[in-house]
């Protein structure tokens, strides 16, 4: 096992650059870009080679996926009881990211896969969704013989506010991120994404390097 290197999955979001930050805290990063997209490239994959060219990690790959996309839940989608909330669609497309992601930690002698996947909410539903993540642990260090493999979600319990916090105590290139969803030379700082990003950088009481960059 390589332990100087990590697998991070990163899709160009904020997440993603906190995420990698960390990892290479510790390791030499191998960045992988899963492209969902039925249209390849878009703002998310140049936001991903602008951090790929900020990390400048040991290899880097683009993986493209868009059988992967989970279409928005239906009335019969699967709820788990416990947890009130449907977690079927988000199980589902993570699911073959970490199978790449393990793959290539497997060809590469990787010591860790670095997941950037945030939930917050609850202590229940943390304690549900962490208990997912090991058993995904636990089926690759068993029953695939990767004894020393780990899959790490650093920042699973964090509030958007609280990511932001840390991406600028970690260094993250947080300039270097999507969160608009729409595939636009410039955010549109007026939908969902735009929206959430905002309010996160305001709770965190930081200026958003991206409208700095945007503005000059």
């Amino acid at each position: 096992m390589a332990k100087d290197l990590a697998i991070v999955l990163n899709n160009g979001s904020i997440n993603s650059a906190v995420v990698t930050a960390m990892a290479a805290q510790r390791f030499r990063p191998i960045m992988v870009f899963v492209d969902t997209s039925a249209d390849p490239g878009g703002r998310r994959r140049a936001a991903f080679e602008h951090q790929v060219a900020h990390f400048k990690p040991y290899r880097e790959y683009a993986v493209p996926m868009a059988y992967a996309t989970t279409p928005a839940p239906s009335a019969a989608a699967v709820v788990d009881p416990r947890l009130g909330t449907s977690l079927g669609p988000q199980m589902l497309e993570l699911l073959p990211m970490i199978a790449v992601a393990v793959r290539l930690a497997v060809q590469h002698q990787a010591a860790a896969v670095y997941c950037g996947s945030r939930f917050g909410g609850a202590a229940d539903e943390l304690a549900q969704l962490t208990e997912y993540f090991q058993i995904w642990n636990e089926l690759v260090q068993l029953p695939c013989g990767q004894t020393e493999l780990e899959i790490l979600t650093p920042l699973l319990e964090l509030e958007p506010w609280q990511v932001v916090d840390v991406g600028f105590q970690v260094a993250a290139p947080l300039d270097r991120t999507w969160s608009c969803v729409e595939n636009t030379a410039d955010p549109c700082w007026i939908c969902r994404g735009c929206k959430g990003r905002e309010a996160a950088f305001q709770q965190a009481g930081k200026a958003d390097p991206l409208r700095s960059t945007r503005k000059t």
